[in-house]
């Protein structure tokens, strides 16, 4: 979706003056929670001049995400800006890969059940720990240091290892080139208007692909007690999945995957430095930690934006949908909506009896399948950074990283 400033002007309706989403409004990159929460309160169903319909709260949102009559597949749209942009792409995309992420069912619903194998509560439990060895190893590096940057010396190489190593990547792949391809292709996740941006994220969907067709192949002659080796073998009544299928997949885990997690540690840890008495009530009772993420999830999700598309008219928040229309279901909005949080739903409680009815992982058919995971890693990396550093605190200013979808700290600077 190509976007600009100039194309977000605001169509006067006489008497009425339409406050539009505009993720190009000042101060939106430090804090969006305050045009959300206007949004809310004046145009909680907004039909934008882009060609979408923007939904900001929390029950809107809730409802459409668990409407099984929805679709995610963009070839759904109607005629518009949006199926325009959608022609643009396919048209300019040499690869065709379909993941959970854009399948309506039946497709879905086969997919799932492949995958879902894989993903199971025990599997990821057994996780625990690789990850928490991984998170030691680099919080010794961070005593060492006495002063870093958080993202890089711990939110974003966590995940990432962690998926390498669950999938049992092979050494035939390149992690260092692996990572920057994969950096490329999260671009895609938010609106691009730079028609080099757009050529550079193909060409490295191209490359991707094609790494991973070659790690695929490998890993069918040399299974091993792995990920990728159980997606391989993966069996739902004699059906596999496809080497497209599993390419697919793959890529989602180290994109989406991967920014997930990075965002929900990185936003969390700042959340928290920056509530020092939520910090000294998770030291007096450890236990919260769990309920802690919830909080985390809800308070600065690491996803603000998810899609759906009416197939027929549609009815949400009082407005009527036209079928073919596409959906933008505003997660980070809904997750700050005092009409189900309360009053003080713009406040960080670690203790927050409503905090697992955020929708960071979305609900319904299309919840998150790696939710498990991303809970995992983001429960053992904030609890044992901040058991071992007793003088854990901020060190300088935190910033983001200017992204609308998945907006997330790129510098959280700690000292320990």
């Amino acid at each position: 979706m190509s976007v600009t400033t100039e194309d977000i002007e605001a169509p006067q309706k006489t008497g009425e003056a339409l406050e539009l989403f505009n993720p190009f409004s000042p101060g939106f990159d430090e804090n969006p929670y305050e045009h959300y929460r206007t949004l809310r309160d004046t145009h909680p169903v907004q039909e934008h001049p882009m060609g979408f319909w923007f939904v900001s709260r929390h029950a809107d949102v809730s409802t459409l995400l668990r409407d099984a009559r929805l679709s995610v597949a963009d070839n759904n749209l109607g005629a518009g800006p949006m199926r325009d942009q959608y022609e643009k792409l396919i048209a300019n995309a040499p690869v065709k890969l379909v993941t959970l992420l854009d399948s309506d069912p039946p497709d879905h619903t086969r997919l799932r059940s492949l995958v879902g194998k894989v993903f199971t509560p025990r599997s990821i439990a057994a996780l625990e720990p690789m990850v928490t060895e991984l998170v030691d190893e680099s919080l010794d590096r961070i005593a060492e240091a006495g002063s870093v940057n958080l993202i890089d010396a711990l939110a974003f190489p966590l995940p990432f290892a962690v998926i390498s190593t669950m999938l049992g990547m092979p050494d035939i792949a390149d992690p260092k080139r692996l990572l920057e391809l994969t950096e490329t292709l999260v671009i895609a996740l938010e609106p691009v208007a730079d028609s080099d941006v757009m050529t550079a994220i193909v060409d490295a969907e191209v490359e991707l692909s094609g790494m991973m067709r070659e790690v695929i192949a490998w890993k069918r002659n040399n299974p091993a007690d792995d990920l990728l080796t159980a997606l391989i073998q993966a069996d739902h009544n004699g059906d596999f999945l496809s080497n497209d299928e599993l390419v697919a997949q793959i890529l989602l885990l180290f994109i989406a995957g991967h920014h997930t997690t990075v965002n929900l540690i990185g936003n969390g840890v700042a959340a928290l430095l920056r509530h020092p008495d939520q910090l000294a009530l998770l030291r007096s009772n450890p236990d919260l930690i769990g309920n802690a993420v919830e909080e985390f999830l809800r308070y600065d999700s690491p996803t603000h934006q998810t899609r759906r598309i009416t197939l027929a008219p549609y009815q949400v928040g009082g407005r009527e949908i036209p079928p073919g229309a596409m959906m933008i279901a505003c997660l980070g909005s809904a997750n700050r909506d005092e009409r189900m949080f309360g009053p003080d739903a713009d406040v960080l409680r670690i203790d927050r009896e409503q905090a697992r009815h955020h929708v960071s992982f979305s609900v319904g058919t299309h919840h998150c399948l790696g939710s498990a995971l991303a809970r995992l890693e983001g429960r053992v990396a904030i609890s044992r950074l901040v058991n071992r550093f007793p003088q854990l605190a901020l060190s300088g200013r935190v910033r983001w990283n200017g992204r609308i979808n998945l907006r997330g700290a790129t510098d959280v600077p700690i000292s320990v």
